[in-house]
């Protein structure tokens, strides 16, 4: 952002006017961390994973969201929620049923406490099992970089599976569970 060489472990800001992510030195990413009240153009991608391990989302919650894939990411922003699932061709916007999304959100904490813009919900249906994690939305573009990167063939290769279960066993090593109030 500034000109300043940023080491290899550096911060990211998002530039939410352009849906653009930027690498960043730790001043910068600094500075953006604290205009959330005031709803910047530039915001800083929080470091947080979390995982709800008391509400997991069933096969059912998963496919009334009618996301024609096995992983997808959703973004709340100020317009409302965007679902995007990786392909080959980058980051593909599916439009989700308003209805479907709230009802799955009244049932599961996790998915409103995603910061706008720089946190999205991560899922990914496999075995039938739903995980679902919130991650920073750097971590999403490492998916589609990935998917973009490694994909052959009409169904991605052993190869791409490879590199997203890698990703994945990260996010699942990263995260921790979400605390909520006692009700």
């Amino acid at each position: 952002m500034c000109g300043t060489p940023v080491a290899s472990g550096h911060g990211h800001v998002v530039d939410t006017g352009h849906r653009s992510l930027m690498c960043s030195c730790r001043a910068c990413f600094l500075l953006f961390t604290q205009d959330t009240a005031h709803r910047s153009r530039y915001r800083s991608v929080p470091e947080r994973y979390l995982w709800d391990p008391e509400r997991p989302v069933t096969g059912a919650e998963w496919e009334g969201l009618g996301i024609p894939v096995g992983s997808a990411f959703l973004l709340r922003g100020d317009t409302g929620v965007t679902a995007f699932y990786p392909s080959p061709a980058g980051a593909t916007e599916h439009q989700l049923d308003p209805g479907a999304w709230a009802e799955l959100a009244a049932g599961h904490p996790l998915l409103a406490v995603a910061e706008l813009d720089v946190e999205a919900i991560l899922f990914r249906s496999a075995e039938r099992r739903v995980d679902c994690f919130l991650v920073p939305i750097d971590v999403c573009y490492r998916l589609v970089g990935t998917v973009r990167l490694h994909w052959t063939g009409l169904d991605g290769g052993h190869q791409v599976r490879e590199h997203i279960d890698e990703l994945f066993a990260e996010i699942r090593d990263k995260a921790r569970p979400l605390i909520t109030k006692a009700r």
